[in-house]
């Protein structure tokens, strides 16, 4: 048998050697910039050692070297902690925030790799897991260690635990962390613990709680929002100073983070809402062959879309938008595609009557919200001569943006006539248009968020959609799924991938995030609302 490895310390690469605290702790308000006193003198550095009686005491030129060193470490350690929190403040999303938690953990810690689980003790929210350099099943071998037997059961529904990984951290009110510096020399670990340690390739691991303040006044902690695991890949714990400062940075992440959850299932319940008050699915028309994409903005807007069924054999297609933004636009623009529903039904065929009712009805019950509307009236028709049929649209718009027809002979937008959204006039009128699609010729409706979220100036963005849906190969060009998918993909400006790619993948990325970001300042830049929602509608008649 070998002897058991010893535990070697893991330190912070640093240009600057920093010795190991004596002072208190810091605040985390401290590391955001705020002023939280003068800082450290001398009188606060603990008395030199002098050594043996026999040996001499330190000159006051080593003294000066000493106490130098000392605040030398200080200031490397709170400028680290300052660049980390900074950038995790940068962070808008709940997984950007638990994947920059995790890189600067392992920075602070000197582990490789690393996973966060967040478990709120509310039960509100999902659980959220996040591996740093674990794949999915990696963490699926970490779900199999055993949980202690002295930790409490699960509850029914609750997340993985990741066995003794995070099960056996200090109780809420303790926010210390749990090493285990030699996981195969460790005694009274469970052998499935050494086992999966030995499989993944680490032999220690250091977890820490991530819990929130308690209120001021309060001495009661607010709850443990989960937990953070790094792993080494030989024996080895953090120092005491590491410990120090992966507690203080832990702390302002569990504030950042909670912010993030609080935004996160307010976004969802509202993103539940919308998607409850727009159809489920798209009807099924003998002749007409729908599709939709919808990617609803990060505040919930109210732009919203339609297709219904009418007598005889008719479809009405809308899409639309009312001003605001939040849970008050959302249920208005429920309330607003009822009444179309119900006005589409009454007197479809006419589209400039749907919108005359749908505006005065705005005015009587929304008389502070303006609206964008557009109304499509779609029957077949049939040549009383010839006895040919013919697909007919009679459509009429308030103040939205035209539809664009695509075929194979022509790409042009519908000339519909200028006219006020609804809510803006005394009395709302403008005159319908008539068109006649032929077999295979497709309609786009579309809400205005799909224009403001190129980032580039009307004018230019609706060339630039005019484009795209030129640019739809032919052999697409039945497909209506495939003809969303195609535009969008031209006209949106492309998403930031969540993790860093490397090679020439990685550099062809990086050039469209700053594309992406360029056109983002740009729609700032101009007034746009990169964050409106996006609705693209496509009919194509057969």
């Amino acid at each position: 048998m070998t002897a058991p490895h010893l535990p070697k310390v893991a330190g912070i690469d640093s240009p600057v050697p920093a010795p190991a605290h004596t002072s208190a702790p810091v605040a985390p308000s401290a590391l955001a910039g705020e002023n939280t006193g003068p800082a450290p003198t001398t009188a606060a550095l603990p008395a030199p050692a002098t050594g043996p009686p026999d040996e001499p005491p330190l000159s006051p030129l080593a003294l000066n070297a000493l106490v130098q060193d000392r605040l030398a470490g200080w200031i490397y350690d709170l400028t680290t902690l300052q660049e980390l929190t900074e950038r995790l403040a940068r962070t808008g999303t709940l997984d950007d925030a638990l994947h920059e938690l995790l890189r600067a953990g392992s920075t602070l810690v000197g582990a490789r790799r690393g996973l966060v689980t967040l478990r709120p003790d509310d039960g509100l929210a999902p659980p959220v897991t996040v591996g740093l350099g674990l794949g999915r099943s990696d963490l699926g071998h970490i779900e199999t260690i055993p949980r202690p037997t002295s930790s409490a059961p699960p509850s029914p529904g609750a997340p993985p635990s990741y066995g003794q990984l995070l099960d056996d951290l200090p109780p809420v009110g303790d926010r210390s962390g749990t090493a285990h510096p030699d996981i195969a020399g460790e005694d009274g670990l469970d052998p499935r613990y050494r086992e999966v340690a030995a499989r993944l390739g680490y032999a220690a691991s250091y977890a820490v709680p991530l819990e929130s303040d308690p209120p001021s006044g309060s001495e009661d902690a607010t709850g443990r929002l989960g937990a953070a695991v790094w792993l080494y890949d030989e024996p080895a714990e953090p120092t005491e100073r590491q410990r120090h400062l992966i507690g203080l940075y832990c702390g302002y992440a569990t504030e950042h983070l909670a912010r993030l959850v609080e935004l996160t299932r307010a976004r969802e319940t509202i993103a539940t809402l919308r998607e409850e008050l727009l159809p489920s699915r798209l009807p099924r028309v003998a002749g007409v062959r729908l599709a939709v994409r919808h990617r609803p903005g990060p505040r919930g807007g109210g732009a919203w879309y339609d297709a219904l069924p009418l007598p005889e054999g008719a479809l009405g297609l809308a899409v639309g938008g009312i001003t605001g933004s939040g849970p008050s636009a959302v249920a208005a623009m429920g309330r607003l595609r009822a009444s179309l529903r119900a006005y589409a039904v009454m007197e479809g065929e006419d589209p400039v009557a749907v919108l005359s009712d749908l505006e005065l009805l705005l005015r009587l019950t929304e008389p502070a919200r303006a609206a964008t509307a557009l109304f499509a009236y779609c029957e077949t028709v049939e040549d009383p001569l010839t006895g040919d049929r013919a697909r007919k649209v009679v459509l009429a718009g308030a103040g939205h943006c035209p539809p664009l027809i695509i075929g194979d002979h022509r790409t042009e937008y519908v000339e519909t006539s200028l006219s006020a959204p609804l809510g803006m006039l005394a009395c709302w009128e403008a005159p319908s248009v008539e068109i006649e699609p032929a077999p295979g010729e497709t309609l786009l409706f579309y809400s205005d968020g799909l224009l403001h979220r190129t980032g580039e100036a009307m004018d230019r963005a609706f060339t630039r959609l005019h484009k795209a849906a030129a640019s739809v190969p032919r052999a697409l060009r039945h497909d209506p799924d495939a003809i969303a998918d195609h535009v969008l993909r031209a006209v949106l400006p492309p998403e930031r991938p969540t993790e860093p790619l490397a090679g020439a993948a990685g550099a062809e990325a990086e050039r469209e995030r700053a594309a992406a970001e360029a056109l983002t300042a740009a729609a700032a830049a101009t007034g746009g609302d990169s964050g409106e929602d996006v609705i693209l509608l496509v009919a194509h008649f057969e």
